[in-house]
């Protein structure tokens, strides 16, 4: 059942057709060198995982919680964060994927889970520090009443915002061009397709209009023998073939005609 809401928009089975909100995100790691092997666990870095806002906004708004999956060599690999910061601290010696999967306030809407390679060695042997971060959007589409509500609640950070490690400001730019540029492609493929169905209809015409002409040409009376249906057969098989091979077997045809 779906009706209007008191916002006007069309809701149905609790969801809100035609509505599409896109949420950028952040999420990546940092890592700090010791500079050597701790002692008392061999750990050579200190790592954080995240996953954070684009903008200054209050994830908490739309996000319940972000489970963080960590290799099953740590303590309590299920690290399961319920406010913000949504991140979780630790050391280690080596580098693996991790998990991240956020769920949203309403439960209707389905956890969304982004894979990150946790990274602690630099390219540049004379740096400690490193960060790698990955920007990606959350798309809702159809949300439910309730997701709306949370997602329109647009709530900045008082405190704590950390700003993008990267320029993001070409994104949408490049976005943008890769679609343009799959769009022209499509629509000349589009027109190469339709030019080919074209041709083939027009083969097609012409092969049946020969057929026709040889039609009566080869009606059996009442007197002939049944066994001069062969060659008509192999006419009506023409319209199966291509317009080079059906010309060819239609001559072959005449021949034997001339020939009978």
């Amino acid at each position: 059942m779906s009706h209007y809401g008191s916002d006007g928009l069309h809701t149905s089975g609790g969801r809100i057709k035609g509505v599409t909100i896109i949420k950028p995100v952040l999420f990546g790691n940092v890592a700090r060198y010791f500079g050597k092997k701790r002692d008392e666990d061999g750990h050579t870095h200190a790592w954080t995982v995240f996953f954070r806002p684009f903008k200054n906004e209050d994830l908490s708004v739309w996000v319940d919680r972000v489970q963080f999956k960590l290799h099953d060599s740590y303590p309590n690999p299920l690290r399961v964060i319920s406010k913000p910061p949504f991140e979780v601290a630790e050391s280690g010696w080596g580098e693996f994927e991790i998990s991240i999967k956020i769920y949203f306030k309403d439960p209707a809407e389905k956890p969304v889970v982004l894979y990150h390679l946790l990274k602690l060695f630099h390219s540049d042997l004379g740096k400690k520090n490193l960060i790698s971060e990955n920007y990606d959007e959350v798309i809702f589409v159809d949300p439910t009443t309730q997701m709306h509500q949370c997602l329109s609640n647009h709530r900045t950070l008082s405190s704590g915002k950390v700003e993008p490690a990267n320029d993001y400001s070409d994104v949408e730019s490049k976005a943008l061009e890769r679609i343009s540029c799959g769009s022209k492609k499509i629509k000349q493929e589009i027109s190469e397709l339709r030019a080919r169905i074209q041709h083939s209809k027009y083969a097609m015409t012409q092969l049946h209009a020969a057929i026709q002409q040889l039609g009566p040409q080869r009606q059996l009376s009442s007197g002939q023998s049944t066994t001069k249906a062969a060659p008509l057969q192999r006419v009506s098989d023409l319209s199966g073939m291509g317009e080079p091979a059906a010309k060819r077997a239609l001559l072959d045809i005449q021949q034997q005609d001339g020939g009978d």
